[in-house]
């Protein structure tokens, strides 16, 4: 009589873990998916952290933007070069219309790149920036530059860009600066989407308030 009653216990003892594997395996799936997800937003949050991490330090050759100018000026020279690149894709000629310039550290220079479009029809552009040796980004002070700008063009079109900027006099303190007397500043335009043309949005901003009435 004890063998009936334990081939009926085994399937009962089965059918109640059954359930509990399917929640623990549920468990599972939705934090590997929440982990997942976490790790994909960490990643799109790191962009800009990462880039304000480098306005303020420097760090890999991004420059400083002030908003006024250097009180200070050593009696010490240093040259600046100018680089000028574009990407693939943007029909520009690009360069700067001088190439390099040697000033006091600490002096504020006015100095412009030239952007020419190529091609029989409007295009736009956007330029970054760095800064060689990497270390001398943090000194490096732009009060005004066309970096992260849209920039029109018409075909044919050509444009001057100013640059405003000084070496912060701090640089000679730098020990892994000691010696340098030439940095170089680099621009690279990379293509963006052409703007929408400011009648077309108004239509578009007319129709959809119409479709609204």
């Amino acid at each position: 009589m004890s063998s009936p009653v334990e081939e009926n216990q085994t399937p009962a003892t089965d059918s109640a873990a059954t359930p509990k594997r399917r929640v623990s395996d549920r468990t599972i799936a939705i934090s590997c998916i929440a982990f997942f997800f976490g790790m994909v937003g960490m990643a799109f949050a790191a962009v800009p952290l990462y880039a304000m991490f480098c306005q303020v330090t420097g760090y890999g050759g991004t420059t400083q933007r002030v908003e006024q100018m250097s009180d200070t000026i050593l009696d010490k020279k240093i040259t600046v070069r100018f680089d000028a690149n574009t990407s693939d894709g943007l029909p520009w000629q690009f360069k700067p219309v001088q190439r390099e310039v040697t000033m006091n550290i600490g002096e504020t220079k006015l100095i412009h790149y030239e952007a020419k479009n190529i091609l029989d029809k409007p295009t736009a552009g956007r330029a970054a920036f760095n800064v060689t040796p990497q270390a001398a980004g943090a000194y490096f002070n732009k009060v005004e530059c066309f970096c992260f700008t849209d920039t029109v063009l018409k075909p044919g079109e050509d444009m001057q860009m100013p640059v405003v900027f000084f070496v912060d006099p701090d640089i000679v303190n730098a020990e892994e600066l000691k010696g340098v007397n030439t940095i170089t500043l680099s621009y690279t335009f990379f293509p963006i989407a052409m703007p929408a043309p400011v009648a077309a949005s108004a239509n578009v901003k007319k129709d959809k308030a119409s479709g609204q009435l």
